[in-house]
Formats: C-alpha cells, sequence, structure tokens
C-alpha cells in the first residue's frame, strides 16, 4: 500500500522564506523545509494499481502553467477564545488557474473510480503541526506574521507525493512529476 497525494512543489527561495517563519511558537513542530508543498488533493492508502491508475489520470490532466502567491499566516482549529489550533499554515492568494487546476485533478480521478478526499479545497502551505497551543499564543502569533508575503513564483508543474509516516515525521518523495502548458510569451 502507497500512501498517496498530488501537489505542487516550491522553489527553493520560497521554502527559505518560509523558515523564517519559524520562530517564537514553544510547542510547534516545524514542517522542514524540503517537506512543504501544496496539496491538491489527498489520496490516502492504496494499492500499486490504484498508484498506476492514479498516475495515468494525472497524465491526462491538461492545466495552463500560472504564477503564485503566499500571504499571510493563520491555522486550523478552534478560533474561538480558550480553543486550539492544531496546524499552522501559510495562505495562498486566490488564484482561478489554482482552482482549476485542482479540480481538474479532482476530476481526472474520479473518471478512473478513484475517490478523493471530500474536504473542500482551502489551497495553503503547511509550516507547523501544533499540540496544546491556545487561542492567545496562536493569535499572537498570527498577528506579528500577518504581513508575510512571497513574491509571485511560477507554477510550470505538480506532482504525485507519495508518504511515509515515521516516528520523526512524515517523509515525502515525488513518485512522479506532470508539466503544465506553458504560459504564452507576450511582447
Amino acid at each position: 500500500m502507497l500512501r498517496l497525494f498530488v501537489g505542487l512543489t516550491l522553489p527553493d527561495e520560497i521554502r527559505r522564506q518560509l523558515e523564517f517563519l519559524q520562530t517564537d511558537l514553544p510547542g510547534a513542530r516545524w514542517v522542514p523545509a524540503h517537506n512543504m508543498h501544496l496539496t491538491l488533493c489527498f489520496l490516502g492508502e492504496v494499492d500499486r494499481h490504484t498508484a498506476a491508475d492514479v498516475d495515468l489520470a494525472m497524465e491526462a490532466v491538461r492545466s495552463p502553467a500560472f504564477d503564485l502567491r503566499l500571504s499571510g499566516v493563520d491555522w486550523f482549529g478552534q478560533k474561538a477564545r480558550g480553543g486550539e489550533g492544531r496546524l499552522l499554515y501559510v495562505d495562498v492568494e486566490k488564484n482561478p488557474d489554482l482552482i482549476r487546476l485542482q479540480e481538474r485533478v479532482t476530476s481526472a480521478l474520479q473518471r478512473f473510480g478513484i475517490r478523493p478526499e471530500k474536504r473542500k479545497f482551502h489551497p495553503h502551505v503547511t509550516i507547523a503541526r501544533l499540540r496544546d497551543i491556545h487561542f492567545d499564543r496562536l493569535a499572537g502569533f498570527c498577528r506579528r506574521k500577518n504581513l508575510f508575503a512571497t513574491e509571485p513564483f511560477g507554477v510550470e508543474d505538480f506532482s504525485l507525493f507519495s508518504s511515509v509516516l515515521t516516528r520523526d515525521g512524515s517523509h515525502y518523495s515525488i513518485e512522479a512529476s506532470y508539466p503544465l502548458t506553458p504560459q504564452p510569451i507576450t511582447v
């Protein structure tokens, strides 16, 4: 069995910028830079036959290359005062090309009879996993870091990742990459 997801890799420079955010929050389990990515679709545990079908489905996806920009810091979890967060992330600025790519990935999988996770797509890059970090500390951290933004960066492909869970955290490997259609050059 393989644990799979489809996502975007991040340029090294963007990962370095994200690493600068990873301070001043005791109790956070920071995601190593080499594991930072943007998940388009989580598939979970699949057998090798299904993994081959996923690869075929992804090869059929056609979508244009685009630019993406990360901006702002937030968390998933209870947002009410006294609540706790479970995941700290950097948000992705709204981008219709990203949404279309995610929809095309999901549709291609469904055509092959593969049922991806049903959670609503909220594009983000996870920078930490959280445990026992309460609202006040999280809200303060996000206020201090919320002006964070990257320059736009090009997205020219997407990838099929495998994930192995260990005591030290998850380890991701790229199983295959799929090119996006190049952007037309304007003069």
